[in-house]
């Protein structure tokens, strides 16, 4: 059975610091190594898609004027990154911006992952390339509004995790025909979304008052019990809100019926219909919805005949088309609590979880 590599000792990175330049010089210091060798590797991821690394600086750069627009904080922290890890400021963007570089290419095709919440937990799959598997970090946050724990690639300012004032975020690509450079990139988007925003309404406010260019899902709920799921595109920000069970489920395709009809449907499906339909007829099953982290996440475990929630990379595949599940995630915004798995699903048992909590500064 193929496996993915795991490095023997994943990262962690702790900063704190009110101003955002120096939150970010502390992180780019302990990335002098890893901001490189992901760099590398998006390199390469682009030139199968005939982007140019010249073509992927114009990307950033723009990229980089539209965050700076938006909140000048987030684009000085990415300075800081650049400096605190001795690389340009626009390699650090490129990163930021890596979903709607990729966007550009058909010969990659996105990732895929799987997330479900219920009850005000959730539990997610993050699956990517596998050539990442040592490309990312746990990170705990202090110095802005709120103190943000979770994980992210290296470079990037945000991904998966939740906040001291009890909010949780949930991550997920979607693929519009839209889609492009020149908004805010939607990983920038999440870590100013946690750093800022105290509750559901508050996150959604935000969004909406972003200038997006390019799609995605947030799953976001708090710890006041306010759950929704966003489909973001450049055609508009719609809301899902729980289903007749309580439960949020999100795969890579768009729920909101208007825009489906610009959906880069080829990227997903079958694959992403068949892994929610998989996960949601499981809960049908279900005596009793799940009321605890590790019974979530038993939900997105699935084997070689089942829909590949729990995703492992076939290594018969070239560059660009091997999908490992590279970390698994839970999220409790009542404990204020992040836990991360290095490992998929499967694991539980025989990976410890690394648990983050965010405590106000």
């Amino acid at each position: 059975m193929p496996t993915v590599p795991r490095t023997a000792h994943r990262l962690h990175i702790a900063v704190s610091a009110a101003d955002p330049y120096a939150r970010g010089v502390a992180r780019g210091e302990r990335l002098r190594t890893g901001i490189p060798a992901a760099l590398d590797v998006y390199a390469r991821l682009f030139a199968l898609g005939d982007i140019t690394l010249s073509g992927a600086r114009a990307d950033a750069e723009r990229a980089l004027d539209v965050i700076g627009g938006f909140r000048p904080a987030a684009r000085a922290e990415i300075a800081g990154i650049a400096h605190g890890a001795g690389v340009e400021e626009w390699q650090v963007g490129v990163l930021n911006a890596r979903t709607e570089i990729l966007a550009r290419s058909t010969a990659v095709p996105p990732g895929e992952c799987t997330t479900v919440v219920r009850g005000g937990l959730g539990a997610q799959t993050w699956d990517w390339h596998v050539e990442l598997a040592d490309h990312w970090h746990t990170l705990e946050s202090r110095g802005a509004r709120h103190t943000v724990v979770g994980l992210t690639e290296h470079g990037i300012l945000g991904k998966i995790g939740l906040n001291s004032a009890g909010l949780a975020l949930h991550f997920n690509i979607l693929g519009h025909l839209r889609d492009a450079v020149g908004g805010l990139p939607m990983h920038v988007l999440a870590a100013v979304v946690l750093a800022e925003a105290g509750s559901v309404a508050e996150a959604v406010d935000l969004v909406r008052s972003a200038p997006l260019a390019s799609s995605g899902s947030f799953a976001l709920f708090d710890a006041a019990g306010d759950a929704v799921l966003l489909d973001t595109s450049p055609a508009g920000v719609h809301e899902i809100r729980p289903d007749e069970r309580g439960v949020l489920l999100r795969t890579n395709h768009f729920l909101t019926p208007s825009l489906t009809a610009d959906e880069k449907s080829w990227l997903y499906q079958p694959d992403s219909a068949e892994r929610r339909d998989f996960v949601s007829a499981r809960l049908d099953r279900v005596p009793q919805l799940p009321a605890e982290p590790d019974s979530l996440v038993s939900l997105l475990t699935t084997g070689p005949d089942e829909p590949p929630v729990t995703c492992l990379p076939d290594p018969a595949k070239p560059l660009g088309q091997r999908w490992a599940t590279l970390a698994t995630v839970t999220l409790d915004p009542a404990t204020r609590t992040a836990r991360v798995l290095d490992g998929t699903p499967a694991d539980i048992g025989v990976t410890e979880w690394r648990v983050l909590t965010a405590v106000p500064r």
